[in-house]
């Protein structure tokens, strides 16, 4: 009988959360839709693109925002269990609170693996393919930006022609075996510049140890220990492709770590996405224990709505008190790795106590 009531409480649930997904799934798809509409209304484009550029967007919204979407998810299900009187038939089969809140953890729990081992690298594609779209249609394509097994590359657009720039790595500020291009408007190549390193802060960029090929005149090779080489002060771009680590799995963030550090990707931002991926069934493990104190606790009507209205708002400062915690982290604070455990650490300690309270009942 017990594992009958188990495979009960599990399959509701899972109904429960995947409605609650899906949901969110089609509202941020609808919205998400409307901002692609806009920017691609001056392109001749079919509508199809912009659909297919929210559905490759919106999954990844979504897994950022599952803790919150469990919590609300696990709401209904309790409320529902209460509802149809199926929580009190339950307990006199010898179910406490505490046992039930554990069933549905837990399977929240597993769900955050199974997330971080089958989604993820779904969504991780999926992202990197609306990133390489958007990109290809933008407005502003002076300069194109991409990082590869073989490095950095950037591409420069001009009056004059273009340059193609390559670094194997990029160590702060500073690219490191610099490879630049430079070609006419008739795709003709004039010059070819080797440089040890390049400082990307200033304008014009600041190289050293350089090697200049004249490729039009065939003139001899120029060497020089300092070098300034006129670009657009492009740090900033490089800068936020190299923290958006959506593009990246948790799969491949751990296999490939040593790699994506060679090239360029921060040891502590790569620490902090790999803590965040780890701390995520977690998360969902003590969401669905917060939803549960404010549901199972409750004995009316009246009670139900009361603690809905609270328990979202406590939702909404866990939100902003986990950007608080990472941005006391990003800023040197406090240790990076734990600005992202905080707040499970100060979510854990509530739910301590509210599991006690609701056992007791």
């Amino acid at each position: 009988m017990n594992k009958i009531i188990n495979q009960y409480i599990i399959k509701e649930f899972s109904k429960t959360i995947l409605n609650t997904i899906l949901i969110f799934l089609t509202l941020g798809v609808v919205l998400n839709l409307f901002e692609e509409i806009e920017f691609f209304k001056n392109l001749n484009e079919s509508i199809s693109l912009p659909i297919l550029l929210s559905l490759s967007f919106v999954p990844t919204l979504v897994v950022e925002l599952l803790p919150f979407i469990i919590f609300l998810g696990s709401m209904f299900f309790f409320l529902q269990l209460k509802s149809k009187k199926d929580l009190l038939s339950i307990k006199t089969f010898g179910y406490s609170n505490l046992k039930i809140i554990s069933i549905v953890a837990f399977t929240a729990f597993l769900f955050g693996i199974f997330v971080l081992f089958a989604i993820n690298p779904i969504t991780s594609a999926l992202i990197k393919h609306y990133e390489i779209e958007k990109a290809q249609h933008a407005r502003d394509v002076d300069h194109l930006i991409s990082v590869n097994k073989n490095g950095l590359w950037i591409k420069e657009i001009d009056d004059f022609g273009y340059k193609i720039i390559n670094a194997e790595r990029i160590d702060e500020d500073n690219l490191k075996d610099v490879s630049v291009y430079i070609f006419d408007a008739g795709n003709k190549i004039l010059k070819r510049i080797e440089a040890k390193s390049a400082l990307i802060t200033s304008n014009p960029w600041r190289m050293k140890k350089v090697y200049v090929y004249d490729l039009v005149n065939n003139q001899q090779t120029v060497k020089f220990d300092s070098y300034e080489f006129e670009t657009e002060k492009i740090s900033e771009k490089i800068n936020s492709l190299y923290r958006n680590l959506n593009t990246i799995s948790f799969v491949d963030s751990i296999s490939n770590y040593k790699e994506l550090n060679q090239r360029g990707y921060s040891k502590t931002l790569l620490n902090e996405k790999i803590n965040k991926f780890i701390s995520l069934p977690f998360f969902l493990f003590l969401m669905v224990v917060l939803a549960s104190i404010f549901t199972i606790g409750s004995v009316n009507a009246k009670q139900n709505f009361y603690y809905i209205i609270i328990s979202i708002l406590i939702s909404v400062i866990i939100y902003f008190f986990k950007d608080l915690s990472i941005a006391l982290g990003q800023t040197g604070k406090i240790s990076l790795i734990l600005s992202v455990w905080i707040p499970l650490i100060a979510v854990s300690l509530f739910c301590a106590i509210g599991v006690i309270q609701i056992n007791e009942k």
